[in-house]
This record gives structure tokens, sequence and C-alpha cells, in this order.
């Protein structure tokens, strides 16, 4: 399966691989405008028209951005749900992945993690809480 994916890596064309990177910056730039609802939408298109080798770290990033969604929309179990899948996702990743340090953002998660114990409603969470993906 590890050759079949390289393989179709490095069948990519030039055009394929410029739109990869562009998606992923888009869905950056929405993330970093907390417009996570269209960072998700950005980053599944990502991971749903291209079988990427780190297709897990973006579907960690999909999770992520999904997991503040539910947040304010008042849906804790969610919000705790989504959060617990992406850090199974990013685990698997280290040091600096797509210009992200692996590390740094599961602390920040962690961080994110305990508030969502003590938010019993999306006012009572510390919105500065949410990893930057820098």
């Amino acid at each position: 399966m590890v050759n079949i994916i390289a393989c179709r890596i490095q069948l990519l064309s030039v055009t394929e691989q410029i739109k990869i990177e562009e998606l992923f910056q888009i869905g950056l730039k929405h993330y970093h405008s907390r417009d996570f609802f269209e960072a998700h939408e950005v980053w599944e298109e990502l991971w749903s028209e291209y079988y990427l080798e780190d297709r897990k770290f973006i579907q960690g990033l999909i999770q992520l951005a999904v997991s503040f969604v539910h947040l304010g929309n008042g849906n804790m179990n969610g919000a705790k749900s989504l959060l617990r899948k992406c850090t199974e996702k990013f685990e698997s990743f280290f040091g600096i992945h797509r210009g992200i340090n692996v590390q740094i953002l599961l602390d920040n998660i962690e961080l994110v993690r305990r508030a969502y114990e003590v938010a019993n409603v999306p006012d009572d969470f510390d919105w500065n809480l949410v990893p930057s993906l820098d």
C-alpha cells in the first residue's frame, strides 16, 4: 500500500502539486481567521480529492477545525470527541510537518482539552487557546 501511495505522489503533475499546496494554504488562511467551518471544507476537499501520503495529518486538521465548529455551536461532546480524534492523528507525526511544529501543536491541543473539561458552554472557553498552526 505504501508503494502505491508513493507512486501516486510521484505521478502528481506540477499543476496538481500546486493545487494541493494552494488548498492547504487556503485552509490555513481560513483557520487563522477563525473561520473553522471553511477551513474544514477546504481541507476536506484536499483530503478527499488527493490520496496524500500525509492524509492522516490533513484529517487531523479537519477534525481540529470541526472541534471548534462544534464548540461554537454549543456541542461540547462533539468538540471533545473530535479533539481526541485529531490528537490521535497528530501523534503519528514528528518535528515540523507542513510548517507546523507537531509537538507544540499537541501541547496546545492538550491545553484546549483541559479547557474543554471545565467549559460547560462556549462562552466559558478562552478562544485564545486555539492553536495557531504556525
